[in-house]
């Protein structure tokens, strides 16, 4: 089973382009998955909603829905101190969870999480502490892709995000594999001059694909699919609704 969507769905720059003017913002998930049959949601990345605010996503969308909800930052990028984020997590997706609507959980690690023994250690523990929960794990830094990584991966039943990013040193080539039942893509965008050096963080991801950048992908994707339960595609070149853009392309080639 396919399920494409965007990384995110609650942006103001999408009034117009994606969302119809006047739309009250209420409505827009509801919008969002008349088209689309899952989301990946990256705001519980900076902060945990209430347990309200989850239920009432999972209301607004109907059946075979499902949601990728993004680990928070203390959970992936400050891992000090760190039990109760887990915790407070956990609670967070039972709402989800109850509906059938948790497609897996997203740990993007930055790139500063280099390939070590203390960090593998720290892959460990979060396993240990998500348990049972679908859990994919997205490397930033290219140490990490070798053989004895993705088999410590498929033995610990953790997936592996696949990403097309731009081609610079150390960041992950665009390569598909899968480490467990799901199958996972992030679409990033190629925008090499502002990856590292941007004003605001949304420049990096201010990319539009061509039909040819995409049509590379569909043997990957197809692979992924054959393999996985569920494949996962996310488009996170969010910036002025060309994410959306992005999915439809890739749907219509699927398809």
């Amino acid at each position: 089973m396919m399920y494409l969507g965007t990384s995110g769905f609650s942006y103001d720059d999408w009034v117009g382009s994606f969302y119809p003017a006047g739309m009250p913002k209420r409505e827009w998930l509801a919008y969002y998955a008349r088209e689309f049959n899952a989301c990946e949601v990256n705001s519980t990345f900076y902060a945990l909603p209430k347990l309200s605010s989850v239920k009432a996503m999972v209301d607004k969308t109907g059946d075979g829905f499902l949601f990728s909800i993004k680990a928070n930052k203390e959970m992936t990028h400050q891992r000090e101190d760190n039990a109760s984020i887990f915790k407070a997590f956990r609670q967070m997706l039972e709402p989800s969870i109850a509906a059938g609507k948790l497609g897996c959980i997203l740990a993007q690690f930055p790139y500063s999480f280099r390939f070590n023994r203390r960090n593998w250690d720290y892959l460990k523990l979060l396993k240990e502490r998500l348990s049972e929960l679908p859990v994919v794990i997205e490397f930033r830094n290219a140490q990490w892709i070798r053989s004895e990584v993705f088999d410590w991966l498929r033995h610990e039943g953790l997936g592996f995000c696949c990403v097309d990013e731009p081609q610079l040193p150390n960041l992950l080539p665009a390569l598909a594999e899968v480490t467990n039942n799901i199958g996972y893509v992030r679409f990033h965008g190629r925008n090499s001059a502002k990856w590292w050096q941007h004003e605001h963080a949304y420049e990096r991801y201010d990319y539009s694909y061509t039909a040819q950048e995409l049509s590379e992908w569909l043997p990957k994707i197809r692979k992924l699919d054959s393999v996985a339960e569920k494949t996962f595609i996310f488009a996170n070149n969010h910036w002025r609704g060309q994410a959306v853009s992005t999915i439809r392309q890739l749907r219509m080639m699927l398809d």
